[in-house]
């Protein structure tokens, strides 16, 4: 309950700072009831998820041991890496291109000292730490039930949490490689200097998938795979609204589809079960 609270007072006051529009105020919104109701106060908000909700959820994943877990940037809000689509407000700030643009294939090879100063600035978040979704997570792959963990993230708290079978799609930060004799470098290495460079010469790039750049074939179709197999099948902090990744959730044929997420999307109809809430809050109690 402890470690709820503190990550729950983290986000809730990096939230606040960074709003900028509807979306992140009905996120903020959905974090205070959870807050509340941890402090033994009555949520009066639309976010709030009551007991059977969670006990729902809970019946649930008792049931399955062949569980996927599909998530994206907002299981990494929760931990304080903002989401530049939607919370952190980048477009607001010193950059005359917009971040889109800035992590494209097209810029990166055009304005290579600019796309390094935007990825070290925005996308590289040192001292951050798994949240209570990443932990659950974790601890539900080690109790067997948690088959793999499919993510659009690039921060590597998955793994920090424990999580042994990752699927990251558009890469890590955590690996990079020169694009001349491909041997690979750390990320320290990767951030010394405004363009990092090789022994050899060759530029060294982040091992993340960029605009313009196509996901790993044998990527997609391994988490296919593991989604087509799969008894339950949880999406949590994504709009859904990224492809091709998003069209990966078609192959899940199953009947137990939960949908943790505080905006709309266009599988509302399809899922089984919605969970307007925090993602740490709701999977941090059906373990």
């Amino acid at each position: 309950m402890k470690g709820i609270k503190h990550d729950l007072n983290l986000t809730i006051e990096h939230v606040s700072q960074q709003a900028k529009n509807n979306y992140a105020d009905g996120y903020l919104q959905a974090l205070v009831d959870v807050k509340q109701a941890l402090n033994g106060e009555t949520p009066s908000s639309k976010y709030w998820v009551n007991h059977e909700t969670i006990a729902t959820l809970k019946g649930m994943v008792a049931e399955s041991d062949n569980i996927v877990f599909f998530g994206g940037a907002g299981v990494s809000t929760e931990s304080g890496i903002p989401d530049f689509r939607s919370v952190d407000g980048l477009y607001n700030q010193e950059y005359v291109y917009p971040p889109e643009f800035i992590l494209s294939s097209s810029f990166f090879r055009s304005n290579t000292e600019e796309f390094f100063r935007f990825y070290r600035d925005k996308m590289v978040i040192q001292g951050i730490k798994p949240n209570q979704a990443h932990l659950a997570l974790a601890q539900l792959e080690q109790e067997g039930k948690l088959k793999a963990v499919i993510t659009q993230n690039i921060d590597g708290l998955h793994q920090m949490a424990g999580s042994k079978n990752v699927l990251e799609l558009h890469g890590s930060t955590h690996r990079n490689y020169c694009m001349e004799c491909a041997k690979p470098h750390d990320l320290d290495n990767a951030l010394d200097t405004s363009i990092p460079l090789c022994e050899c010469g060759g530029i060294v790039k982040p091992d993340v998938v960029l605009y313009e750049e196509q996901l790993k074939h044998e990527l997609l179709e391994e988490a296919a795979n593991y989604l087509f197999q799969a008894d339950m099948l949880i999406i949590g902090g994504t709009s859904l609204s990224v492809y091709p990744a998003t069209a990966l959730i078609h192959y899940y044929t199953g009947d137990k589809l939960v949908l943790i997420n505080n905006s709309e999307t266009a599988f509302d109809e399809r899922v089984d079960l919605i969970i307007r809430t925090s993602i740490g809050y709701a999977l941090g109690q059906i373990l």
